[in-house]
Formats: C-alpha cells, sequence, structure tokens
C-alpha cells in the first residue's frame, strides 16, 4: 500500500513537472514559416527603433520566419536590398502564460549557426495571438519612463 501511495504521487509530481498541454500545441501551430508582416507602435511619431538587436523596422517588415520547434531552432532571412541582408539564427522557447497578463512568453535568443550566442542577449515577448494563419507578438519597453509596446504581426506561409 505505501509504494502504491508513494508511486501515485510520484506520478503526479512528474506529469505536473511536464510542459503544458497548451504550449505543446502552440508549439505545432508555430512550426513552418512565417512572414513578418507589419511592425506597428502603441505611440505616433517616427521612431528610430532596432529591433531584436539587429536592424530596423523597416527592414524587419517582410522578413521570412522558419521556427523548427522539436530542437527549439529558428531562421529568420532579410531580403531587402537597402537594409543588412541574409540570415539570422535564433533559438527560442514558448513559456507558460504569464498570470499578470494572461499571455505566453516567447524567449527568443539570436545565435550562429551552432546555435552559439555571440554576447547571450535574448528577449522576452508575449506571444499574443496565436492562430493556424496569424501571429501576434508584442514587446513592452520604455520610451521617457512611459510603456511603449512594439506589436509584430505575421502571417502563416503555406507550405
Amino acid at each position: 500500500m505505501k509504494k502504491l501511495v508513494a508511486l501515485t504521487i510520484l506520478s503526479v509530481l512528474v506529469l505536473s513537472c511536464g510542459t503544458p498541454k497548451t504550449v505543446q500545441e502552440s508549439r505545432k501551430v508555430l512550426k513552418g514559416y512565417w512572414s513578418l508582416d507589419n511592425i506597428t507602435y502603441s505611440e505616433k511619431g517616427t521612431f528610430n527603433v532596432k529591433l531584436l538587436n539587429d536592424t530596423s523596422k523597416e527592414c524587419f517588415e517582410g522578413t521570412t520566419w522558419r521556427f523548427i520547434p522539436n530542437n527549439h531552432t529558428g531562421i529568420y532571412t532579410v531580403d531587402n536590398p537597402n537594409c543588412p541582408s541574409g540570415d539570422r539564427n535564433f533559438i527560442f522557447d514558448i513559456q507558460e502564460m504569464n498570470p499578470e497578463s494572461g499571455l505566453y512568453d516567447f524567449l527568443l535568443k539570436p545565435t550562429d549557426e551552432k546555435r552559439k550566442s555571440e554576447n547571450n542577449v535574448g528577449f522576452r515577448l508575449r506571444l499574443a495571438q496565436l492562430t493556424d494563419n496569424s501571429m501576434r507578438w508584442e514587446q513592452t519597453v520604455s520610451l521617457d519612463g512611459k510603456p511603449f509596446t512594439i506589436t509584430m504581426n505575421f502571417s502563416k506561409i503555406n507550405e
């Protein structure tokens, strides 16, 4: 009887530590190719924002992204003649829902081809919306001491 109780408790602990079903489902939806269609700001005006410590809004719009959830890697391609073009590698993770915002946290860290980070800097974004055809990320930063939200809207590319 004691062994049965201990085994039951152990099973509950192991199952409770696993990845939540909604996160697993989100990874399945995320898998594949996406287009970053547009980027908007919560405030009106012209801003010189360098997204993901990489490049400008104008260079990011129209980029193609590939997510490979089984090994948490991806690549995005900047293909704009007026920008530093080419492929950029990253690793990512979708984390459980943030109880404060009710949204999922999306962690993204730029890397080289071998998944090594040059400066070990990553970015926390909110996965505000994810469907089979669209995705929205939000990142809130501070501008003049006030919250400033950057919204990135993606659409799924049919393979």
